[in-house]
């Protein structure tokens, strides 16, 4: 290339020049000093390792080092968006002695610091890695799994660790074994080069090597050694670790995951594939460590290693880097074994052959056992306390014993090693490496070795399996340096002369011209000789000199002085050396930080410029014209084609924008052979006066005057035939002007030159040019672009005599295709040269015409489509044959019969990208064919913006199907599909789905803001934090909500209000306020429980701050002068510790506001912990509250282990509770051990005693239940049953409170057994039920079966129980445990054991609140039965009851003397009140109306019984407990509803404070009316089987007497509830205004024994009934969209959706207003105007649209063309019928279809106007109608006959008639002439073309060569016409009127 005029030809500019200095080293100066976190330092990072002296020292001189230099480096990336989309910006990373900085920079240099890290000792290296996070740790690593996590991380290695920080902003520290030479990161993690020091080169004869590469897949992973696999000769690959201290990683590479070594001995590259080991690799090289040998054979084989190495050295330069494994590992002593022979010398020949077997560098074996010697230090579970130093000389370090060696995880294979030359430098490793892709896709692996000045290029692809990669050949580049560009596929090679070229894979572009830099030769030649002698040293032999004395010569382009270092001085030498140069101007020395197509040059002046290199086309036409040529010619054709036009088009001052194309056109046809200069269109192209130096440049023209020339020349240019066809041109009506002939031109016919580039392709070349023109013509914002290629395909078309292409285009574009034009001669011996494609067809392919023959049912032929090019046209053409043919296969696999691939012929990647099209995805539901559609077409990425930019023609079938999928979506479809189908409640509802667990998505729609006025007094209450907003949409009639606040607030002083009397002193006065005031303290203490029903769930806590508890108020204040009254006076007795389970209560209630999806971290439970002991009840109860609501799974163990070795007996039972509720029915070990320390049953009989309290145990009895619930483990069954009946120890131990003892037991026993009646597997030697009946009724007591009999062998000394058993301990707990394991199954034989007794005798037996028990644990058992009416509830009393017992309501006793009254009535109270429990848990949550009615029947008539006479008998205690029940029994039937009757009954219990009223009945009271408002209305109850079980507990109808009374029950259990409360309130809001609202919803229940299917309405906000009884459940209309969510596919969907705040996005129709603005209905616009359909059109005010929509660019609409102004005239009709069609599109809830109405209206007018100067519109027009009579569309609308009007039924038909009528006028006034002319092939005047080519495609008229074909001439009558035309597909209305012409009686023809 030493021709000068070429080289100054093919320059190219490169774009702005700036400035360039790291971001980083700014910042460095303002960040806070490195000094001061010195000081700070507590121990320097050196001594983290404990290493000998070597290390340290070499540690600390490289420390000095780096201070003195103070050294920084930098590199940059492309810039990573968070979200994934395109972002154009560097990030760079910093690294200054111990900073690190990263900062990201846009282009124009706005550049941020994102983060700034400061380590404590000097930084090395700093990079970017992504860490995978496998989800399931399975055997099957290496398969890429996509549950994969991707953690991006920042990597900064120091001295003796690594720190690694992520994005989330996790920080890890690794601790590195060893010193570190390099870090690499890779697709898997990091990799290590551990650093060889100098000892260890030889290594002393008794020691191996070390592995030198480790891999870290993780921070918090081991790190392990690489192991490589290497074939054999005989085929046997071994795998062995990487030991060889030659081998240095020059270059790693993510994608492909490939490595680059660099062996130092050899001098060689190598190119290895690096992967995950495969798990039998790993055994292969765990195996040898089993194998040891004794120390004595290592020397010798070392020795023995030594000596080959010695031989192998001179005669094999091929060297095996790794160590041999399966000799050395062998167990035979002797020398001669064969496992040895392999390495003997003889056959080192062969070796030579195979890299891998060779016996070079056979280095010493070393065994797997002693697993490095730097193992303590790894993070390893099993830290060793030795810590070796990695350069400890110590032998001892080698044979630690008893340590497993490290599992290796990466493993890497040869690929590729340079070939040996014989000139090899001894060192010529690669500096700089990269992988760059040329034009066309091929890839290259270049390594620039700088020694010898030359970038090798190596190609390479993968293989057609994508198992493994291919290299081929090198090809050397003369090169100072080099740096890709990948932004535009080439890199830049900076030459030695210094010149910047660059290159396209090995394919020379161009010299690269920087307009910045000055040009120093000028003043370079005139100072200083030539330098001669340094130029020959680096020139080599096989380039002349004058190679690089050439650049000096051109004095006008840049050329710097070459850089004089040759390759001897290279290494030592720093860049000062080479200053002699320095004053002589600035010149590149080096290219550093490419990313994307932006690089940095280093000048000698070391400053450095970053430079852009120019795209290689900007235009989106000329984009894709390259890319279809590119795709369809060989490659080799395609990168020079590619070259050439680069170098055209990024010429120094080269074109605009807007002359792209022309630049384009020119080139492209100079490129065919053309002379552009000759062709008339082309010559008067406008290159906006730049003249490209492809061009030669024109005549200057002498004259300043102008000429008759201009004129013409004007004329005759592009821009005057754009001119003339504009719409204004029409508007202004301006005659077309006569161009007269250019005369010379026609003077010789021009001709093609054949020798050029791509004159042989120009036929393909065509043709793909022919489907980018029919693939733009589907996006109607490419209109320019089209119009611009038209006029070149015409050219083509004419040149190549192809007549039915030049009809098409002129079909097409009648004004732009003239039919004077100069056409080319290619003669007869060219067209021979020219390569005609296989895909080349005559008739042109054509979209529109496809999808019409689609649409009139004809038959297609496959359409021909460019992969990656014609996306469009590929999209359309599926899913017209979807959705019209009705073919589903068509998406579904590969879509081989409608669609053609056109490659040429040796293109394999273009089919990659094509064949990984999504497929469905099952898991959304499809029904119909548009569903279908709208999924598939989502899938493939297809949004509304492509949609919008469809003409309207084509874009019609789509809407169609989105119009239908809109009415009737699925719930469950993705966000993307929903947002396509334009349903924003839908996908609103989608993405809501998609959010992780995180912070509440509730959060900004349901914000819970408290009106002010209450703020200031009710703040401490603990129930601030509900949701206002919803719960004034549940009950907004009244104040209910307050009310309810009212009753539970325990944060303020109560009012005690006693009135003194006149004889009491002042003293007996306080003393009896402070009686009355203990008397209500008793209720306050029992509010808490009821509170925290109220807000269960209900707040999202900050992190950052403690959880507000809010205060136990127990103090009062006397009115009138609210003196306050005060417990602690000492004026009366108060019990000790009164308050401690109310605070107890009261921490629980504050811990279970916070929802289940707050975020929520063992450090923040821990922060929780209240600094002053009386608070540590609270705190217990706050722990407890965690574990209900599942966060206490994240407490670390050791915290809580802390809790419990505290020894506070409140917080251990808080936190056993807890934890077991969390961990409910998970059978945790963990768990299992916390719990059994505390149950001396679950201990081993021989353990110590341990002291744990009596209330502890029992929490970790029912404990152990909650765990094993449902499992029926059979040792935990055994102990507990054994529990129920343990007896008191001799030494008082078990003998307080036993019943609750044994109640838990009890209840714990039926939870592990939950449901499982007789199928109890394996037990059935326990006789469960047969004990459990005798616990119940009594007995003797059976021997003590296990392993606890010893200590049950003496009585208790105290307790006098004898050898039976005390039923009124054991009964309780044996009934509910029958009652669970017995649950729902219906059996009668268990459920007769618990039959209340039927005789006088027997009732005498049995304490009445057992029959309560036995009542309630029998209906459970026969589920099915109950009943809800008071007939079934009375059935249950046994007759000699009922018949002697006093009715309720008795005034007086009945007189009897051989019963007992007493015992009769108290019998029938609690046997009512266990039925009625009973129906409660039954109906728990169903708000099921018999049985409310039923049980608040029997509520008032026990009120009444408590006032009568007759209470006595029974016993006001027993009345109250049996009220309590009931009360409890309706609040769970109408849990969650806020009942008012309800309401007021537990208000008027909170009311009575006096009398029999203790502590447990205002529980009960309070926790009814807790249940009533379960959640804030928000949830409500299961009847599960494990809810049943939590209620059990719960709600034990046995109540405390006093606030700390714990014998029957243990009170922490009341708070079980919580495991029984499901979400199930589902809330409307509306997705514009983002408030909750009204909606009618329809529940359809499945149908079961009871009641058929049925349907109910409700209004939501409502709570739904429990799911598994529902079928489906859909928003009804009118008012809103239609919604189904159908559970019988699941009801996963709909679980998700109550659990995230039951948030349902609903959308208001258009014209429709909420129910609580209009709550009848009467004010919407419809149900105005629904009346007269057809004659309010005319009467629609465009003001009106705002009741209608809420779409912004409706309202402009309105505003702008529907409002009447002054003086309107003609357009009054417009506006009219553009109010009318705005009124019908949102009336029609289609208002995406205005456009589309506007469009076929405007085109029509231009038809009439007879201005059509392009037939597009009409096609779409045509393509409409075609639609609506299609036979699939007819189909669809007769079977669902009320769908809404897509398109209204009048509007067509009227355009259809105005376009029939415009063109037969047309006919008649003399069209026929000219159709008659067009038809015989004559041409037609011009005046005619538009109107006629309108005519050919609305009519369909075939051209003149396929009537000739079809010899129509002959014809004599019509029906003849017929028959021919059939195979022509054209309609008969067109026929009719082309008859008179085809019948040769041309005279104009009248229909």
């Amino acid at each position: 290339m030493s021709d000068h005029s070429d080289e100054r030809a093919t320059m190219i500019a490169a774009g702005d020049l700036q400035e360039f200095a790291p971001r980083g080293r700014e910042h460095c100066r303002r960040h806070p000093s490195a000094l001061t976190l010195q000081l700070r330092r507590l121990q320097p990072a050196s001594e983290l390792c404990s290493s000998d002296g070597a290390a340290g020292l070499v540690g600390s001189l490289r420390e000095v080092t780096i201070h003195e230099r103070q050294r920084e480096s930098w590199q940059l990336r492309k810039g990573v968006s968070d979200v994934g989309e395109e972002v154009d910006y560097d990030e760079e990373l910093y690294v200054a002695s111990n900073m690190v900085i990263w900062s990201k920079g846009s282009k124009n240099q706005a550049s941020t610091v994102y983060k700034a890290f400061t380590v404590d000792s000097p930084v090395l290296q700093a990079l970017w890695c992504d860490f995978t996070i496998p989800q399931e740790k399975s055997e099957k690593a290496d398969v890429s799994g996509s549950d994969e996590i991707v953690e991006k991380c920042i990597c900064i290695l120091q001295n003796s660790c690594i720190n690694v920080h992520s994005i989330e902003g996790k920080d890890y520290i690794a601790a590195l074994p060893f010193q570190v030479a390099n870090v690499w990161p890779t697709k898997y993690g990091l990799l290590f080069e551990r650093s060889s020091s100098s000892h260890e080169v030889p290594p002393s004869p008794p020691r191996e090597p070390l592995p030198t590469m480790f891999s870290m897949l993780h921070p918090l992973d081991e790190i392990t050694p690489l192991v490589c696999k290497s074939g054999g000769v005989f085929g046997s690959a071994r795998v062995q670790y990487v030991a060889d201290y030659t081998l240095r990683i020059v270059y790693l590479n993510a994608e492909p995951s490939i490595v680059m070594t660099y062996d130092t001995v050899q001098s060689l590259h190598t190119v290895w594939a690096l992967r995950r080991v495969k798990p039998e690799e790993q055994n292969t090289v765990l195996k040898f460590s089993e194998q040891m040998g004794t120390p004595q054979h290592m020397a010798t084989s070392s020795s023995l290693t030594a000596h080959l190495r010695s031989l192998s050295k001179g005669d094999s330069p091929v060297g095996s880097p790794f160590q041999n494994y399966s000799s050395i590992h062998s167990q035979s002593r002797s020398v001669s074994s064969p496992s040895m022979q392999s390495r003997s010398p003889s056959i080192s020949n062969m070796a030579a052959l195979s890299r891998s077997h060779s016996p070079a560098l056979g280095v010493h074996s070393f065994s797997g056992v002693q697993r490095f010697n730097f193992s303590s230090n790894a993070q390893s579970p099993k830290r060793h306390s030795i810590t070796h130093s990695p350069n400890s000389t110590s032998s001892d370090s080698f044979l630690i014993p008893e340590t497993e060696p490290i599992v290796p995880e990466l493993c890497i294979d040869h690929l590729w090693t340079e070939t040996v030359t014989n000139m090899r430098e001894k060192n010529s490793q690669a500096s700089k490496v990269f992988i760059t892709t040329d034009l066309c896709g091929q890839k290259f692996l270049c390594f620039l070795v700088e020694s010898q000045l030359q970038l090798r290029c190596v190609k390479f692809q993968e293989s057609n399996d994508k198992s493994q990669l291919i290299f081929g050949s090198v090809t050397n580049i003369q090169a100072k340096d080099a740096a890709p560009v990948q932004g535009i596929d080439t890199l830049l090679v900076l030459e030695g002369s210094g010149n910047l070229v660059l290159y396209s894979g090995v394919v020379r572009v161009g010299k690269v011209f920087i307009p910045g830099l000055p040009a120093p030769s000028l003043t370079m030649s005139n100072q200083m000789p030539r330098p001669s002698t340094p130029l020959d040293s680096v020139s080599t032999p096989s380039k002349p000199l004058n190679k690089h004395l050439g650049p000096l010569e051109e004095g006008v382009l840049l050329s710097p002085v070459p850089e004089l270092r040759d390759s001897s001085k290279l290494h030592d030498s720093t860049y000062v050396e080479d200053c002699t140069f320095q004053q002589l101007g600035t010149f590149i020395h080096a290219l550093r930080d490419p990313v994307h197509n932006r690089v940095t040059l280093e000048l000698s002046n070391n400053t450095m410029v970053r430079i852009t290199i120019p795209e290689i086309a900007t235009s989106e036409l000329v984009k894709r014209c390259l890319q279809g040529v590119k795709a369809i010619l060989p490659k080799e054709i395609a990168v020079q084609m590619l070259v050439k036009w680069y170098n055209a088009y990024n010429a120094p001052g080269g074109p605009s924008y807007h002359s792209e194309w022309n630049l384009f056109v020119t080139c492209l046809m100079n490129m065919m052979g053309y002379n552009t200069e000759r062709l008339s269109w082309t010559r008067n192209l406008d290159f906006e006066g730049s003249l490209s130096p492809v061009i030669a440049p024109k005549k200057a023209r002498p004259s300043e005057t102008g000429s008759d020339e201009d004129w013409e020349y004007l004329l005759s240019s592009d821009y005057h035939r754009n001119f003339e066809s504009h719409p204004v041109a029409k508007a202004l009506r301006l005659d077309p002007l006569e161009v007269l002939a250019p005369k010379d031109d026609f003077s010789q016919s021009l001709s093609l030159d054949s020798s050029t580039l791509l004159f042989t392709h120009i036929p393909a070349i065509f043709f793909v040019l022919h489907l980018i023109y029919e693939e733009l013509k589907l996006n109607s914002l490419m209109g320019e672009g089209i119009r611009s290629l038209v006029v070149l395909l015409v050219q083509l078309a004419r040149d190549l005599k192809l007549e039915a292409y030049i009809d098409y285009y002129y079909r097409d574009y009648p004004a732009l295709v003239k039919t004077s034009r100069q056409a080319c001669v290619i003669d007869q011996v060219q067209t021979g040269f020219m390569h005609h494609p296989s895909f080349f067809s005559a008739e042109p392919p054509s979209i529109f015409q496809w999808l019409s023959s689609c649409l009139k049912g004809e038959g297609v032929q496959p359409y021909p489509y460019l992969p990656g090019i014609c996306e469009r046209s590929k999209l359309v053409v599926l899913s017209v044959a979807l959705y019209i043919l009705g073919d589903e296969s068509a998406v579904s696999n590969e879509a081989s019969h409608y669609l053609y691939k056109i490659t040429s012929g040796q293109r394999k990647q273009q089919i990659e990208q094509d064949d990984n099209r999504c497929s469905f995805r099952h898991s959304t539901s499809v029904s119909s064919l548009a569903e279908k559609l709208v999924i598939w077409m989502t899938n493939v990425g297809f949004t509304l913006r492509d949609l919008e930019s469809l003409p309207f023609g084509v874009a019609l079938p789509i809407r169609d199907a989105i119009y239908y999928c809109r009415e009737q979506p699925a719930s469950d479809w993705p966000e993307a599909v929903c947002l396509l189908i334009g349903r924003q409640d839908l996908s609103k509802q989608a993405c809501e789905g998609n959010l992780q667990k995180g912070k509440s998505s509730v959060g900004p729609v349901l914000s819970s803001d408290i009106p002010s006025g209450t703020e200031s007094e009710e703040d401490e209450d603990g129930m601030n934090d509900m949701n206002e907003e919803v719960m004034s949409l549940i009950w907004s009639e009244d104040l209910r909500v307050q009310e309810v606040r009212r009753l539970l607030q325990s944060a303020r002083p109560v009012r005690v209000n006693v009135v003194q009397m006149p004889e009491a002193s002042d003293h007996e006065y306080i003393e009896e306020k402070e009686n009355r005031l203990l008397q209500l303290c008793q209720r306050t203490m029992a509010l808490p429980v009821g509170r925290g029903m109220f807000t269960l769930f209900s707040y999202h806590p900050v992190p950052t701050e403690q959880l507000p508890i809010p205060k136990l108020n127990l103090t009062g204040r006397a009115p009138p002068r609210n003196t306050t009254v005060d417990l602690n006076s000492g004026n009366i007795d108060v019990p000790p510790n009164m308050a401690c389970w109310a605070s107890f209560h009261n921490g629980v209630a504050a811990g279970l506001k916070i929802a289940p999806a707050s975020q929520i971290d063992s450090a923040w439970i821990v922060y929780n912990k209240p600094k002053i002991a009386e608070l540590a009840n609270e705190y217990a109860g706050f722990l407890m509250a965690l574990g209900l609501n599942g966060h206490l799974t994240k407490l670390a163990t050791l915290n809580i282990h802390d809790y419990l070795t505290k020894g506070h007996e409140m917080t251990s039972i808080g936190l056993l509770l807890g934890v077991s509720a969390a961990k409910l029915g998970t059978m945790d070990m963990a768990i299992t051990r916390l719990l059994s320390i505390h149950i001396p049953a679950l201990l081993p009989p021989t353990s110590t005693e341990l002291d744990v309290p009596h209330n502890v145990q029992v929490a970790a009895v029912i404990g152990i239940g909650l765990v094993y619930q449902g499992t029926a483990h059979r040792h935990t069954a055994e102990v507990l049953l054994a529990e129920i009946g343990r007896p008191p120890g001799p030494e008082m131990e078990y003998c307080t409170d036993r019943e609750s003892y044994s109640l838990a037991s009890g209840l714990a026993l039926g939870m592990v057994c939950l449901g499982h009646g007789s199928n109890l597997i394996g037990m059935s030697d326990l006789n469960v039920p047969e004990q459990l009946y005798q616990y119940m009724v009594g007995g003797h007591r059976r021997f003590q079966a296990g392993m606890h009999r010893e200590k049950h062998k003496s009585p208790s000394y105290q307790i006098k129980e004898g050898d039976t058993i005390n039923v009124d301990v054991t009964c309780p707990g044996a009934t509910l445990a029958l009652a669970m394991i017995y649950l729902k199954t219906n059996n009668r034989s268990i459920a007769d054991w618990l039959q209340a007794p039927d005789t006088m005798y027997l009732l005498d037996f049995v304490k009445p609140e057992f029959l309560l028990l036995r009542t309630l644990a029998r209906c459970l058992i026969l589920w099915d039965d109950i009943l809800p009416n008071s007939k079934w509830v009375n059935s249950n009393v046994p007759q000699i009851i009922r018949e002697n017992s006093i009715s309720l309501h008795a005034t007086e006793l009945p007189s009897s003397e051989d019963l007992s009254l007493e015992t009769l009535a108290q019998a029938h109270v609690y046997i009512i009140a266990g039925a009625c429990l009973s129906l409660g848990f039954r109906f728990a949550g169903s708000e099921n109306l018999a049985a409310f009615k039923c049980l608040y029947k029997y509520a008032t008539d026990f009120l009444k019984c408590l006032s009568a006479p007759t209470a006595s008998i029974t016993g006001h205690y027993n009345l109250e407990t049996c009220l309590s029940v009931l009360l409890l029994s309706l609040a769970m039937v109408m849990a969650g509803s806020g009942n008012l009757k309800v309401l007021q009954l537990c208000r008027f219990m909170h009311k009575k404070t006096g009398g029999e009223m203790n502590y447990g009945f205002h529980l009960a009271h309070h926790m009814a009316l807790g249940l009533l408002f379960l959640g804030g209305g928000r949830y409500s109850l299961s009847t599960s089987n494990s809810s049943i079980a939590a209620l059990l507990c719960a709600l034990y109808p046995h109540f405390p007497v006093h606030s700390t009374d714990n014998r029957y029950h243990l009170q922490a259990l009341r708070h079980l509830y919580v495991l029984a409360a499901e979400p199930r309130l589902l809330t409307p809001v509306d997705v514009d205004s983002n408030t909750p609202c009204y909606a009618l919803i329809e529940v359809t229940y499945k149908g079961t024994q009871w009641y058929a299917e049925a349907t109910e309405e409700l209004m939501a906000p409502t709570l739904l009934p429990e799911l598994h009884l529902l079928k489906q459940i859909r928003v009804k209309g009118p008012r809103y969209w239609e919604l189904l969510i159908d559970l019988s596919k699941g009801t996963n969907h709909l679980k998700s959706i109550l659990s995230k705040g039951g948030i349902l996005y609903v959308k208001l129709r258009a014209g429709q207003l909420s129910y609580k603005e209009d709550p009848m209905g009467w004010r919407s616009l419809l149900a105005q105007t629904v009346t007269h359909r057809n004659s309010e059109a005319r009467a629609f005010k465009p003001e009106a649209i705002s009741a209608f929509t809420s779409d912004p660019a409706l309202f402009s609409f309105a505003d702008y063309f529907c409002k009447p102004t002054v003086n309107m005239g003609q357009k009054q009709e417009i506006l009219d019928l553009f109010s009318s069609i705005l009124y019908e599109c949102v009336t029609q809830e289609n208002p995406e279809m205005l456009p589309t109405y506007i469009a076929i209206d405007q085109a029509v007018r231009r038809l009439e106007r007879r201005e059509m100067s392009e037939t597009f519109e009409l096609w779409q027009i045509k393509l409409v109608l075609e639609f609506f009579s299609s036979r699939s569309h007819q189909e669809r609308m007769s079977r669902n006959p009320n769908r809404g009007l897509f398109m209204n039924s009048e509007f067509l038909p009227v355009m259809k008639c105005t376009i029939d009528n415009t063109l037969d006028q047309w006919l008649q006034a003399g069209g026929d002439v000219s159709l008659h002319s067009y038809l015989s092939g004559q041409p037609t005047e011009e005046s005619q073309l538009s109107m006629l080519a309108c005519f050919l495609i609305y009519h369909s008229v075939p051209t003149p060569g396929q009537l000739a074909a079809g010899g129509l001439e002959g014809s004599t009558n019509f029906s003849e016409l017929l028959l021919k035309f059939k195979q022509l597909n054209m309609p008969v209305r067109a026929l009719l009127r082309l008859a008179p012409l085809l019948l040769r009686n041309p005279q104009s023809m009248v229909l």
